[in-house]
């Protein structure tokens, strides 16, 4: 059985900073991208970062570049999610995802697999 479960989530000020991880089990994650996503109260679920296998390349949403790293460890099947400069609106649920090779949609669709999530909330 496929496990992905998150940590790290917590509160923290505006202007803080939070490190995610996701730690996967239950199968070989050989060849995997790993995303994040998060959902607001009230809102859709979207896409925050994603990775692929070889660590070289890394896709991030808009409102998260240049403040958020993604970034993994295939040793340990973990993948982290350094966040800096939080602000109050990036608040909401936090959830890890891994993409199987032969899935298509590379960085925001096609993902198989899903953690149960992990609260961030951050005040003003």
């Amino acid at each position: 059985q496929v496990q992905l479960v998150e940590s790290g989530g917590g509160l923290v000020q505006a202007g803080g900073s939070l490190r995610l991880s996701c730690a996967a089990s239950g199968r070989t994650f050989s060849g995997y991208a790993m995303g994040w996503f998060r959902q607001a109260p009230g809102k859709e679920r979207e896409f925050v970062a994603a990775i692929k296998w070889s660590g070289g390349s890394t896709s991030y949403a808009d409102s998260v570049k240049g403040r958020f790293t993604i970034s993994r460890d295939n040793a340990k099947n973990t993948v982290y999610l350094q966040m800096n400069s939080l602000k109050p609106e990036d608040t909401a649920v936090y959830y890890c995802a891994a993409k199987s090779p032969g899935s298509k949609g590379y960085p925001t669709r096609g993902y198989d697999y899903w953690g149960q999530g992990t609260q961030v909330t951050v005040s003003s």
